[in-house]
């Protein structure tokens, strides 16, 4: 009953939202609340902001998009400052068709139903609240009925511009039913519905032979012309037409380069003047935002042909390529998992993140810049730390390639191995290997990628191996190291004690006989060896190492074992070093005795309560383990 009494909720608050009555009481709205006068890509614009923004690694992120599209910050930052703002405040970019350019399952249409569903919602509350002529199809600006001649004193008074002219069935309305008196035309609040045709329109050409323009622009009535006595009277015409029924909202135009060109010259005075031209009347005026989506190779061919010359300066071009961060790839995976019926299974953790990495891969360009490969540069561009290179690195490297992300493997793809290794395994369990092995094998069904390509993919997938490879090894190690990060804590107080006392050349005391010793040489290289420090570079990197606690004790902070990446990598590595041999007997031990077994039972718990396993992938995670230590 839950369910029916939301329903019923929503019945009410509909109600609640109604409103109704003359347009002089309408006036008296527009002078309290001026937002509700405001133009279609104003009040997109604004409800883009009312959801507001917050800031992650100096970028900004546009909240209303924060849980479903990820990974494309820059684009839809771009999006929102270059043409929403513009827009809203009124500059020409408001005069052009907004074009989203990208790869297929880039994110493009995703942005789109965005935008329609926040405007339903959005003309929902106060801010975005629409009001309208009553009983008009095309749900027109009341303000529209302030003619011409007063408009200047209307925005001198009211602070409002008015742009467009009443349309040709509403001057008749005004002049049969009201008598010319406008202060007692009907006015009534709209909410935004795709559904009910109220304010979002879609527009998906089919066959250019059987297409009617009327789909876009509306039709005459024939059965009514008898009545109405000429084709050329309002009321003899249908004004159903997608961009009559998008009025004061958006219309999606699907497919738009494929389209017949008649169809397209519409849109030039649609975008250019506010207006279109509809059977036997005056241009009718319409305030909507037109937004395409395109793929880059059919966006290339449409520039290449010189007959769409005019349309070119009336298009304003957002390019919205593939994400190219693997974490944002994983909340993807995670998004269109939890949307199937595959949110029940199993999948281990690092399976996604695997299938990421080779994705990612597959979608960046090899850099000119000197020791950059690939997988340095995508862990930059995760926001990793990479020794030798700073933020200042990541700009330059995402500036040299104008491109790229607009090519590589779709997460669709992925997606779909993903669910073919669910259905072809029995157990309701996945892990990476298996993902790995679904992405390989699929590559030779895949009907657009060259051998070329097939083969470049193929070494990506070997490299995303070898990164799941580190992480297994990790995670085994933390799970085998008891009290994990006390163990690392010790270790690290032992090494920075002993540094401190060598760079300061003291002595240290022993904590048991009292007597003085001299610094650990051999434990300090055991650690700094885990990283690669020479011998040669020990001197400067413990140095380094001494002036990092001064900074942190000068601003009152306390250094831990998480305040310097290398340090930790060196200590992560030394303490999985002395266990090495405990966990390569442990889990290739075909007949362990008791003590292993319990070792093994202890692991595997510790993996299932605090890793995120279950039994089935914990047993295949050290068996794997165990494997790749006994190579």
């Amino acid at each position: 009953m839950d369910i029916l009494n939301k329903v019923k909720n929503h019945r009410e608050e509909e109600n609640r939202l109604k409103w109704e009555g003359t347009f002089a009481e309408y006036l008296e709205i527009v002078k309290e609340r001026p937002e509700v006068a405001q133009t279609a890509h104003s009040r997109v614009y604004n409800m883009i902001k009312s959801s507001g923004l917050s800031e992650r690694n100096g970028k900004r992120m546009y909240n209303f998009f924060g849980e479903e599209i990820f990974g494309l910050e820059d684009s839809i930052e771009r999006l929102v400052e270059e043409y929403f703002h513009p827009a809203a405040k009124r500059l020409d970019v408001r005069k052009r068709i907004l074009l989203l350019m990208g790869p297929v399952s880039g994110g493009k249409s995703t942005i789109v139903t965005m935008l329609k569903r926040g405007l339903e919602q959005y003309s929902r509350t106060d801010e975005g609240a629409v009001y309208a002529i009553k009983g008009c199809p095309m749900h027109e600006d009341p303000l529209h009925l302030i003619p011409h001649h007063l408009r200047e004193d209307f925005h001198k008074e009211y602070g409002i511009r008015i742009e467009g002219s009443l349309s040709p069935l509403n001057s008749m309305r005004l002049e049969k039913e009201y008598e010319g008196r406008i202060e007692d035309v009907m006015v009534e609040r709209i909410l935004l519905s795709e559904d009910k045709r109220v304010g979002i329109g879609t527009f998906s050409p089919s066959d250019p032979k059987s297409q009617d323009i009327a789909d876009l622009t509306g039709s005459i009535d024939f059965s009514t012309i008898a009545e109405y006595g000429s084709e050329s009277d309002p009321r003899a015409y249908r004004f159903d037409g997608e961009l009559n029924k998008a009025n004061r909202g958006m219309m999606e135009f699907q497919e738009m380069l494929k389209c017949d060109e008649k169809f397209l010259w519409h849109l030039l005075s649609l975008t250019q003047e506010g207006n279109f031209k509809a059977g036997r009347f005056a241009l009718i005026s319409a305030d909507e935002l037109i937004v395409a989506h395109t793929n880059e190779a059919e966006y290339r061919s449409f520039i290449s042909n010189k007959k769409n010359e005019a349309l070119h300066s009336r298009i304003i071009v957002m390019p919205i390529p593939y994400n190219l961060r693997v974490s944002q790839e994983e909340r993807i995976y995670q998004k269109m998992i939890k949307e199937s019926d595959m949110a029940h299974v199993h999948i281990a953790p690092h399976a996604l993140r695997v299938a990421a990495i080779f994705s990612i891969l597959t979608r960046l360009e090899e850099s000119k810049k000197q020791g950059v490969d690939l997988v340095k540069k995508m862990r930059l561009y995760d926001g990793d730390s990479v020794e030798g290179f700073n933020q200042a690195d990541v700009e330059e490297l995402a500036k040299e390639f104008s491109n790229e992300g607009m090519h590589g493997i779709d997460p669709r793809y992925v997606i779909n191995r993903i669910s073919s290794t669910i259905i072809r395994k029995e157990i309701p369990s996945i892990n990476a290997l298996d993902v790995l092995r679904s992405l390989k094998d699929g590559l030779d069904q895949h009907p657009s990628i060259s051998d070329e390509d097939k083969e470049r993919f193929m070494n990506y997938i070997s490299v995303a191996r070898k990164e799941y490879d580190e992480i297994a090894k990790k995670e085994v190690q933390k799970a085998f190291v008891y009290s994990y990060e006390e163990s690392a804590k010790t270790l690290m107080d032992n090494y920075l004690d002993n540094v401190e006392a060598f760079c300061n050349n003291n002595k240290l005391r022993d904590p048991l006989t009292g007597e003085e010793m001299q610094p650990d040489e051999k434990l300090m290289r055991s650690i700094e060896e885990q990283i690669g420090i020479s011998e040669n570079a020990k001197k400067a990197f413990r140095e380094e190492i001494l002036i990092r606690i001064s900074a942190y004790a000068r601003k009152g902070k306390r250094f831990d074992y998480n305040s310097h990446d290398r340090l930790r990598e060196a200590i992560q590595k030394k303490l999985f070093a002395d266990l090495k041999d405990v966990v390569k007997i442990t889990t290739s031990s075909k007949t362990p005795d008791e003590s292993q077994l319990k070792k093994i039972n202890e692991v595997i718990a510790r993996l299932i309560d605090e890793y995120g396993y279950n039994s089935v992938s914990a047993n295949e995670l050290l068996r794997y383990v165990g494997s790749l230590l006994n190579r």
